[in-house]
């Protein structure tokens, strides 16, 4: 299935039913009175979190979705039926904005979270509604109200806890395969990743993570070129970034060090708070450095690099160095999600609040 993660559509409520002007005409009865009823209310429309959907491509090709108007009342006190509210399924992570003032309506990020998104119009009152003791033959009805229109531009962020980040080729799809149940395309060429894709990483029971492999970025990114770019706002709900660099350059002339400032840079370019993120460096292929190289490779980059942080080295093709990773990933996550309480300040054990209970 084609992967598209941002769409606009049309969106229309019905409209309400008229208000019915009608008397009582029967035989033996000397005195009628009005018996018009009220119109039906307009369909609403509504959007639904569905977490089997991950991608807005049925937005792609339908874009006009319009509820039923409400039927206008009539007589013998028959009310008009309500129009049939419509219900557009989206994945989760979806955010929705009007696309003219570019307005935040309302972000999905709950399984089967609701959320009305157009109301429609209220029916209009039939002439019963106005009999009362000195108004006992009203001939007053009103027109049903219009149901809500709006322009809205549809835009999916994965719900992700680690993202992956680096150059075409630094071995992030192998490595999404390596630890999750992702069956991501890998092969010898660069922008082999066309799409994010997600993967689900089991650390032990009812222990997991999401992961998140955007196209690779590549210099210039901020400014359009390469893929990478239009994908990068699937990052910004992670927990953790994840910095894969190719140690093993297939072309000698590449230098490691300059790509990865490079990338960095791009990403502080593209968004600073995405900037801002707590980052990982994870040093990939190094199963095809030569085991006595390796600890000199990985020490002149990080040297040269000038990185501070925490440092992986792995080889996600022959499963090398997985373990620690995925369990300081996990670790990390958890805090995240759920922080640890605060300390009890001992100073205050046993002191008694002023409401009669315990501080």
């Amino acid at each position: 299935m084609k992967f598209v993660d941002e769409a606009t559509i049309d969106v229309a409520a019905g409209d309400g039913g008229a208000g019915c002007v009608s008397f009582r005409r029967e035989k033996f009865i000397p005195f009628g009175g009005p018996n018009g009823g009220d119109g039906g209310r307009g369909g609403s429309i509504w959007a639904v979190a569905d977490r089997n959907l991950n991608t807005l491509i049925d937005y792609r090709y339908a874009r006009r979705h319009e509820a039923r108007n409400g039927e206008p009342g009539r007589g013998s006190d028959q009310f008009g039926a309500a129009g049939e509210d419509i219900v557009l399924r989206m994945p989760l992570g979806t955010i929705i904005k009007d696309a003219e003032t570019d307005e935040l309506i309302t972000e999905l990020l709950a399984p089967d979270e609701k959320v009305l998104i157009c109301k429609g119009g209220d029916g209009g009152f039939g002439n019963l509604h106005f009999k009362s003791s000195t108004n006992r033959a009203p001939r007053q009805k009103t027109p049903g109200w219009p149901g809500e229109r709006r322009k809205l531009k549809l835009e999916l962020r994965v719900l992700a806890d680690v993202g992956l980040l680096g150059m075409p080729n630094a071995g992030k799809s192998t490595l999404i395969a390596a630890i999750s149940n992702a069956r991501p395309k890998i092969a010898d060429y660069p922008f082999t990743t066309l799409h994010p894709n997600l993967g689900v990483v089991r650390v032990g029971p009812e222990q997991s993570f999401v992961v998140a492999d955007v196209p690779g970025l590549i210099e210039g990114a901020a400014e359009g070129a390469g893929l990478g770019h239009q994908f990068l706002r699937h990052l910004q709900r992670t927990h953790l970034l994840l910095h894969v660099v190719d140690l093993a350059p297939f072309d000698a002339g590449i230098d490691p060090v300059a790509q990865a400032k490079a990338i960095v840079a791009e990403l502080k370019k593209y968004d600073q708070t995405l900037y801002d993120k707590p980052r990982w460096l994870v040093l990939n292929k190094l199963d095809m450095i030569p085991l006595e190289d390796r600890a000199a490779r990985v020490k002149d980059f990080v040297k040269r690099y000038r990185w501070k942080g925490p440092v992986f080295e792995i080889s996600a093709l022959a499963r090398e160095g997985l373990d620690p990773l995925l369990r300081a990933i996990f670790d990390h996550v958890q805090a995240h999600k759920h922080p640890a309480p605060p300390e009890a300040d001992p100073r205050f054990d046993g002191v008694q609040s002023a409401d009669g209970g315990v501080a």
